[in-house]
């Protein structure tokens, strides 16, 4: 059935790209510089309009790839931004995805129509292209969630790390200093972590 025989009209979807990293001791942002209107020069995040035929998964990771070069990424659904207006063109709805990446990984390089790419501290954050302003909020208060709940901290993480070093993830997170004897317990106890027997170099 053509799409004119429908008697609401359907807007248009996109799948946008919210990745955090750690690094120099700050959280940051994955983001382009937008290379085309609208919002050319302007910030945002990773995403563009799924295929007709594409899965919602396999679109952001696309759009991410051909975008940042970043591939091989976990990410999942954390919200759906729907306002009217928000995106000057047409009526677009936008299902987000999160994921964390360990500082030392693969490095962003702009490609298809992002002028640049970079990870920006969340604390200096420009005003964002659409509503990613929205988006950036709405996906760190999820973070701060998810922290508590998952192992989610590992993955700003290499393969084998300490205590210590989950600790510094979830004060830079959480903003606080924490108790690290309280923290250590808890921390293990909540099954996330294999023991390797090995110790940390106080030097």
């Amino acid at each position: 059935m053509a799409t004119s025989e429908y008697e609401y009209p359907h807007p248009a979807v996109t799948a946008d790209a919210v990745l955090f990293s750690i690094r120099d001791g700050k959280l940051h942002m994955l983001l382009i510089e937008r290379g085309d209107e609208p919002f050319r020069g302007s910030w945002a995040f990773p995403g563009g309009f799924i295929g007709i035929d594409e899965d919602l998964a396999a679109a952001v990771h696309r759009e991410l790839a051909e975008e940042t070069g970043i591939s091989g990424v976990e990410l999942e659904q954390f919200h759906t931004f729907g306002r009217p207006g928000r995106d000057p063109r047409e009526r677009v709805i936008t299902v987000a995805y999160l994921g964390v990446m360990a500082d030392g990984g693969e490095e962003p390089r702009a490609a298809d129509d992002a002028a640049a790419a970079a990870w920006l501290a969340i604390d200096a954050l420009p005003d964002l292209a659409f509503d990613h302003n929205e988006m950036a909020e709405t996906a760190f208060a999820t973070l701060r969630q998810r922290i508590e709940t998952s192992d989610i901290a590992m993955g700003f993480l290499g393969e084998r790390f300490t205590v210590s070093d989950v600790q510094t993830v979830y004060e830079v997170i959480m903003g606080d200093q924490l108790d690290p004897d309280v923290f250590r317990d808890w921390l293990l106890g909540q099954g996330w972590l294999e023991q390797t027997g090995d110790y940390s170099d106080p030097d």
